[in-house]
């Protein structure tokens, strides 16, 4: 399966119009700790099976990581399990942090 992609450029869009959307954090506890996105749900990559009660199925989800990889995995694990609108974050927070917010720490 292909994985749904968007941009950092295209989430913060959304992000500024405050369009209806998941943003889920699915890094690390002390990853999420020295850096996240503002409005983000922080839920580790281990506890998305166990959390997807928590979520909208329906509801437009972006999944971000540090650079990309688990959110692409993640992104395909929850398309498998019935939500409709689902897409990584390519390049995850290092690129946020590079083309959105230059300010917040990288790692």
């Amino acid at each position: 399966m292909n994985v749904p992609e968007i941009t950092v450029t295209k989430v913060h869009a959304m992000l500024e119009r405050g369009d209806p959307f998941t943003l889920l954090d699915i890094r690390e506890k002390w990853e999420s700790d020295l850096v996240t996105i503002d409005g983000s749900h922080f839920v580790t990559m281990e506890e998305v099976p166990s959390k997807l009660s928590n979520f909208d199925k329906e509801k437009p989800m972006v999944v971000y990581c540090h650079k990309g990889v688990r959110s692409a995995a993640v992104a395909v694990y929850l398309l498998n399990q019935g939500f409709l609108n689902v897409k990584s974050m390519v390049g995850g927070i290092h690129a946020w942090t590079l083309q959105i917010e230059p300010t917040l720490p990288t790692y």
